[in-house]
C-alpha cells in the first residue's frame, strides 16, 4: 500500500493507526480535537475515536506534560502535543526531572511510553515563540529519545516507533516542511528509529543534517554537481542517540564534512558530531569538520528570518571552505 501524501498527513495517519491498533493510545494537546491542529495535522482524529481519546487540553503545557506522565504511570501511551516550539519551555521541568528522569530513578521498575510531538523550526514568517529550534537541550538530557523526520514515509514510520517505545521520544516535527509530499508504504517494514540514511550517495563531500535541513542539502548536492562535485547527503533522523557510524562510514569515503542545521551553531548538535567525527576519523579528514546554523541570537522578526536560516549559498560556502584545504 503505496501512496503520495504530504509529512503532515503522514503523521495523521500514523497517529490514526495507532489509535486503531492500541486502546490505551491517546493524543492530548491545545486544539488536538476539535479544530485538529493549528496545522491540522490531528485532523479528524477526535471526530473518529472520541473526545475520551483525542483531548482538547486547557492551554497548560506543563499541565499537559504532567497529566501524560501520570496517564502513562497508569498504562498509556500518551501523544502530546506542544502547539508550537517556542511553547514547550513551561513544560521543559517535567519532561527533563519527571519524564526523562522516571526510568533511572525507579532502577528500570518504571517506563513512560510518551512521546511528545514539537512542531519546530521556521521558514513559515511565524511570530515570536514560533521558530524555535531546541532540539539541542533536549538532546543533553539523558533519558530521552530526540529524533526528526524529514519526510513523509520517516514521519509515518518513525511516530509508529516512538509511540511503541518504551522510553520518552520527543519528536520534532519540521513545520515548514509539513505540505512536503512523498511516497508513503504503509506495510513496509521499518529500519531501526535511530539509524541514520544516506539520503543522496556521494564521493567528494558529505554533508549531515536531519529535519528541515535535508531538503536543503539535496538542493545543494544538485547545486554542487552542476559544477562536478559529488555530494553525499547523510539524514540523521535521530538526534539522540546519534548515529555516528553511518556518518563515519560516510566521512572515512569523502574525507570531507559539514554540518547543517537550523538550530545555532554554538553549542549545537553540530558540534557534538564535529568533536567526535574529529576522534573517530582524525587521520581520514582532509579538512576541518565544519558547521553551517543559525546566528547565537534571538530568532528574528519574520521579515529577517531568510537571512538568519541557513540557505543554499552558505552551505556551499562551507562547501568550498571544505574542498579547498
Amino acid at each position: 500500500m503505496t501512496e503520495k501524501m504530504a509529512i503532515a498527513k503522514a503523521i495523521n495517519e500514523s497517529l490514526r493507526q495507532a489509535l486503531e491498533a492500541d486502546p490505551k493510545v491517546l493524543v492530548m494537546g491545545e486544539d488536538v480535537g476539535k479544530l485538529g491542529g493549528v496545522f491540522r495535522v490531528t485532523d479528524g482524529l477526535q471526530k473518529d475515536f472520541g473526545e475520551e481519546r483525542v483531548i482538547d487540553t486547557p492551554l497548560a503545557e506543563s499541565g499537559i506534560v504532567g497529566t501524560a506522565i501520570g496517564l502513562a504511570l497508569r498504562g498509556y501511551r500518551p501523544v502530546v502535543e506542544i502547539q508550537f516550539d517556542g511553547f514547550v519551555f513551561p513544560a521543559y521541568d517535567q519532561i527533563v526531572t519527571q519524564l526523562a528522569k522516571m526510568y533511572a530513578r525507579s532502577l528500570g521498575k518504571v517506563k513512560l511510553p510518551v512521546v511528545v510531538r514539537i512542531p519546530y523550526g521556521g521558514g513559515i514568517g511565524a511570530v515570536e515563540h514560533h521558530s524555535e529550534s531546541p532540539e539541542a537541550l533536549f538532546a543533553h538530557v539523558a533519558g530521552l529519545k530526540v529524533v526528526s523526520p524529514s519526510n513523509a514515509s520517516d514521519a509515518y514510520w518513525m511516530m509508529q516507533q516512538a509511540i511503541q517505545s518504551d522510553d520518552p521520544v520527543i519528536f520534532f516535527e519540521p513545520k515548514r516542511r509539513y505540505w512536503d509530499r512523498g511516497e508513503v508504504n504503509t506495510e513496509a517494514i521499518p529500519g531501526p528509529l535511530h539509524r541514520a540514511t544516506v539520503a543522496r550517495e556521494g564521493t567528494d563531500l558529505t554533508l549531515v543534517a536531519y529535519g528541515p535541513m535535508v531538503k536543503l542539502c539535496l538542493e545543494v548536492a544538485d547545486a554542487a554537481a552542476e559544477e562536478g562535485r559529488s555530494l553525499e547527503v547523510v539524514d540523521l533522523r535521530s538526534i539522540s542517540p546519534l548515529d555516528f557510524d553511518s556518518v563515519q562510514a560516510s566521512v572515512e569515503k569523502t574525507r570531507h564534512l559539514v554540518v547543517v542545521h537550523e538550530a545555532p551553531v554554538f553549542l549545537g548538535s553540530g558540534a557534538e558530531i564535529a568533536a567526535r567525527i574529529t576522534e573517530r576519523c582524525f587521520y581520514h579528514l582532509e579538512a576541518p569538520v565544519l558547521r553551517v546554523g543559525g546566528y547565537h541570537a534571538p530568532y528574528p522578526p519574520a521579515r529577517l528570518e531568510e537571512s538568519y536560516l541557513p540557505d543554499l549559498d552558505r552551505v556551499l560556502d562551507a562547501v568550498d571552505r571544505s574542498l579547498a584545504y
